[in-house]
């Protein structure tokens, strides 16, 4: 039988739910005021003290966002909106109030316009019963958080990740956690903000460890693709190309201009109309702005910032048949294509042939899958371990889906039933398939959270030297320097 359990935060009360097998769940808490009205456009502000006792058995509002509700990316991804404007919250899973567990706070992928904390399979029962206290959090997405004139606070979506880490400092102890040591860990677009958040002096201190899964420090806009961005969304929507007249209109029609600026970017990605967007296909993201983020992630972490932080980082091996696979793109793909998009990526002949000599029997749509695989997440990730004077660790993900019948692969996505051992969560059945290796998501979850509690994952620190990674698969083992070759080509490119 479920009890309730009442904890005091610096804002005050909020009663959460204790499960039968004793696990504490708290969610919707207010980390910020909602981003509306005078708030809207603006960093995050606190939020409003409240002197009743807050509900927190459910899930809070989710940020504003389209989500598909046909097609195969549907099926495969699952996602929930919950209106309302409050949704600057985040939800804890414990074991218990007391004692100094260590912390990890997940932040969500989506292309930084889908997303949010209250994902079913983000439930981080499994992390609290091992002995974890797990938060995740919402932050704004799409326009709301990332879209910038040049002008006013840039990277809103970031700060408001900062200030969940800020209350997580201030707040986390009460709910039997260690502030002192927390990791942060993300997917996708999380994954790319984490390396964000260790290129960034706002966030220094408010971490211990970070993981990033498939996202590194390179997925970043200059403020010249910026503006380029939105002033087309201004013309899309015919108003002036100000963060005011984009607030007057409203989210069904911003809704519908966002979704028209990604169709023209996947239609004509030329550098010209949207700068390094083009490559990426993502129009709103984190901007080198000069302050805030002073240059782009990987270039910060050369330079050593975050040097202290323990990092775990990794790719899956086959990333790219999400986005080729669920629809038959990968199928109508000819080697002429495959040519052309390599050679837009920077490939010489030389190279585009390698890739195809160490998959002969592949089709075009697979190696150009391979090829954008390496340059979208896995040379970003390595290039991140090299670059880091640190405790550095590196892991691939290469068990196969059976979904899609088999043809999905590795793809991107695939581990975080495994991060989270959630492979039952009915959310995760289009893309795992009914083949589930339940030792293998025992095996990475366990990994995770040693790697939270120690910052040692249970294999070497990675060097330029050793080049050491973890695969994981249902027989997981050690690589030293695995596709050499192919990892050799993009040096100066990637």
């Amino acid at each position: 039988m479920e009890t309730l359990k009442t904890v005091s935060t610096q804002y005050g009360d909020v009663r959460g739910i204790k499960t039968e097998d004793g696990i504490l769940t708290f969610k919707g808490i207010p980390y910020a005021a909602p981003p509306v009205g005078a708030n809207r456009f603006q960093p995050p502000q606190p939020p409003m003290p409240w002197t009743d006792v807050k509900d927190a058995t459910q899930y809070g509002a989710t940020p504003p966002q389209i989500t598909p509700h046909s097609g195969p990316f549907a099926k495969l991804l699952a996602n929930v909106v919950i209106p309302g404007d409050d949704y600057l919250n985040l939800n804890i899973w414990t074991s218990d109030i007391v004692g100094k567990k260590p912390v990890m706070v997940f932040i969500y992928g989506g292309a930084f316009t889908l997303g949010s904390g209250a994902v079913p399979g983000y439930n981080g029962h499994n992390f609290a019963r091992d002995g974890v206290v797990l938060v995740t959090i919402n932050y704004r997405i799409g326009i709301e958080g990332f879209l910038w004139f040049g002008d006013g606070i840039p990277n809103l979506g970031i700060l408001d990740q900062i200030a969940a880490l800020k209350w997580v400092q201030d707040n986390i102890a009460n709910f039997g956690g260690d502030p002192d040591n927390v990791t942060i860990f993300g997917e996708s677009a999380g994954g790319m903000s984490v390396c964000t958040l260790l290129a960034m002096k706002e966030a220094e201190g408010l971490f211990r460890r970070a993981i990033a899964e498939s996202g590194a420090g390179h997925s970043v806009i200059s403020p010249s693709s910026a503006k380029l961005i939105g002033t087309r969304l201004a013309e899309i929507l015919g108003v002036e190309p100000t963060r005011e007249a984009i607030g007057q209109v409203s989210l069904e029609k911003l809704f519908a201009a966002q979704e028209k600026l990604g169709s023209e970017i996947m239609a004509n990605p030329s550098t010209k109309l949207w700068g390094e967007a083009a490559f990426n296909l993502m129009p709103f993201e984190p901007v080198v702005d000069g302050q805030l983020l002073t240059a782009t992630p990987i270039e910060c972490i050369a330079k050593g910032a975050s040097k202290n932080i323990d990092i775990l980082i990794g790719n899956n091996s086959q990333e790219f048949r999400l986005f080729l696979v669920p629809d038959g793109v990968i199928s109508k793909i000819t080697d002429t294509a495959l040519n052309a998009a390599a050679a837009a990526y920077g490939l010489s002949a030389a190279a585009i042939q390698l890739y195809k000599t160490n998959r002969v029997d592949s089709s075009p749509g697979d190696v150009l899958s391979a090829i954008i695989t390496d340059w979208f997440y896995r040379i970003p990730a390595l290039r991140v371990a090299e670059m880091h004077g640190g405790n550095t660790h590196v892991y691939e993900f290469s068990w196969e889906s059976p979904a899609c019948n088999h043809l999905l692969g590795a793809c991107h996505g695939l581990e975080v039933a495994f991060v989270f051992d959630n492979l039952n969560d009915a959310s995760f059945t289009e893309i795992l398939g009914n083949q589930l290796p339940q030792e293998l998501a025992t095996n990475v979850h366990k990994t995770w959270i040693n790697f939270a509690t120690h910052g040692n994952p249970g294999w070497g620190a990675y060097s330029t030297n050793n080049r050491i990674c973890m695969r994981f698969d249902t027989v997981s083992q050690i690589t030293i320097d695995d596709r050499a070759e192919e990892r050799s080509v993009w040096d100066g490119i990637r």
